[in-house]
């Protein structure tokens, strides 16, 4: 590899909504924020959890009706 022309390859922190943080390496200098991890994403956990943005499933129901 050619010197001087990579990025750096440093340890971050990655933080999730749900509270879970943990450290990983990455090209970006900054701390990355996300929505899901695998604490809290339903294929892990095996928990079915509504995840509303921008209010679609209030509208979908406001549409369709609460269901039978």
């Amino acid at each position: 590899m050619k010197e001087g022309i990579h990025p750096r390859y440093e340890s971050i922190s990655v933080k999730c909504h749900c509270g879970n943080t943990f450290e990983t390496r990455s090209t970006k200098k900054d701390d990355i924020t996300t929505e899901i991890c695998s604490a809290c994403h339903p294929f892990f956990t095996g928990k079915q959890k509504l995840i509303d943005t921008a209010g679609r499933i209030e509208r979908f129901r406001k549409k369709y009706g609460q269901g039978k």
